[in-house]
């Protein structure tokens, strides 16, 4: 089980990192990009596993050689659950009071791109904090 815990760790702060580069890079160049939320979808997933394996583990006796692996194993899913309530928020601020069906269509495709930049900004810092996270919970387990 402590080797599946690790695979998936890896495989945390790839996806993740992945995420988080590829999702600011959309938004630097102002890209929407389907292939970002896909990315983050997987790195959230596999946050909701690793600390899932994480508990399992601890319930079966297992310890980290530090006490702080622990807090960074559940900081991640703190941060996937925070980034998503700030995507909404970060919506919400720029659509405001405005009702998008009385604008013109293009004004309407510049309010999307607008949110969608917004959003794919926030999730992405979130991915990259989380891959930073999981690096230090990496260093706190003991095996390396």
């Amino acid at each position: 089980m402590v080797e599946i815990h690790v695979v998936v760790g890896v495989l945390l702060l790839v996806l993740n990192l992945a995420a988080g580069l590829w999702g600011i890079l959309s938004w630097l160049t102002s890209r929407p990009s389907v292939v970002f939320w896909y990315l983050l979808r997987a790195a959230q997933i596999s946050v909701v596993v690793q600390a899932a394996l994480g508990g399992i583990l601890l319930l079966t006796n297992h310890q980290a050689a530090n006490n702080l692996h622990y807090l960074y194993g559940i900081v991640p899913l703190g941060v996937a659950i925070a980034t998503e309530s700030m995507r909404v928020g970060a919506a919400q601020r720029i659509v405001g009071e405005i009702d998008y069906t009385t604008l013109p269509e293009n004004e309407q495709r510049a309010l999307a791109l607008n949110i969608v930049r917004a959003e794919i900004r926030v999730m992405a810092l979130g991915a990259l904090f989380i891959a930073a996270i999981a690096v230090r919970a990496a260093t706190t387990s003991g095996g390396l």
